[in-house]
């Protein structure tokens, strides 16, 4: 990753602008191009959320120990991939204790504003799905659902099961069925998803699915922490767009800042979309 190279493009883009403005704009690219995403994971006991992580993404996972000791907090796991970093929170799943689901409404009030995405597994054999709906409509409501990613998870584990290496016709039948019966029950935002670890299916569906959900300036560094096989062509093109689409509107901000003189503002206006290519240009470098 040669940043520099990246960063003296994007300056030369920026050359016809006082010292100040090419500065200010440059230190608010510099601090997107360091965004830490925090991706939260919640599902019932088993429903695999250790080893959808692992099989998503290839960085090294370390605790965050401090919050650990502490029962109101879900667990955190900050991943390292080279100088990335990018944060997990372990959600608790619902309806596996009535006494605990009204803490745990309480808790998911309290991240959900500090998340990027919440990765919501269900697994393929579960049918108590009421207590997720309840809480889904109460706790997650409007102002969240485009923050929640449904996961079908273990499909494997569908009926008819059989242990093959393959799901089988009817297995993908039941999959499709349980797919409309969530996008019924919950009316998500975003598509639903279906995976499986271990016949390694869907995966690359879903990494697509879930870059396209993040927030702009989340999806390039959690596409850098993808595990190989699922940093796609489609991947790096929506993180590469949605890179260009952040700096230029870190372009707008600095444009529509009282102190900027009206002939910067022009200039501003002038280079934007010069700079914004520039930008999709040298995102290899950055990313």
């Amino acid at each position: 990753m040669n940043t520099s190279e990246g960063q003296q493009s994007l300056q030369n883009s920026l050359s016809g602008l006082p010292q100040w403005v090419s500065e200010r704009i440059l230190q608010q690219i510099n601090q997107l191009t360091h965004y830490e995403p925090v991706i939260g994971i919640m599902g019932k006991t088993g429903a695999g959320k250790s080893s959808l992580c692992n099989a998503l993404f290839a960085g090294e996972v370390s605790p965050v120990s401090d919050i650990a000791a502490c029962t109101r907090e879900p667990l955190r796991f900050r991943l390292q991939l080279g100088k990335r970093y990018m944060t997990i929170v372990d959600l608790p799943g619902v309806g596996e204790s009535g006494v605990r689901d009204n803490e745990y409404a309480a808790l998911y009030r309290q991240q959900l504003p500090r998340l990027d995405l919440v990765l919501w597994l269900i697994k393929a054999d579960d049918r108590a799905l009421a207590v997720d709906e309840l809480f889904y409509h109460q706790v997650i409501g409007e102002a969240y659902r485009h923050k929640v990613l449904f996961v079908i998870s273990q499909l494997d584990k569908a009926e008819p099961t059989s242990g093959g290496e393959s799901l089988s016709t009817k297995q993908k039948q039941n999959i499709s069925q349980k797919i409309c019966l969530l996008h019924e029950l919950f009316q998500p935002v975003n598509p639903v998803c279906a995976v499986s670890i271990r016949l390694q299916w869907g995966l690359r569906v879903m990494a697509e699915r879930m870059i396209r959900c993040l927030p702009r300036e989340a999806s390039s560094p959690v596409a850098v922490q993808l595990s190989a096989p699922l940093r796609t062509d489609a991947v790096n093109k929506k993180a590469r767009d949605d890179f260009g689409e952040t700096v230029g509107s870190v372009l707008d901000t600095v444009s529509s800042m009282p102190l900027i003189p009206a002939p910067v503002r022009t200039i501003i206006q002038a280079v934007r979309d010069i700079v914004v290519s520039v930008a999709r240009a040298v995102w290899n470098f950055f990313f």
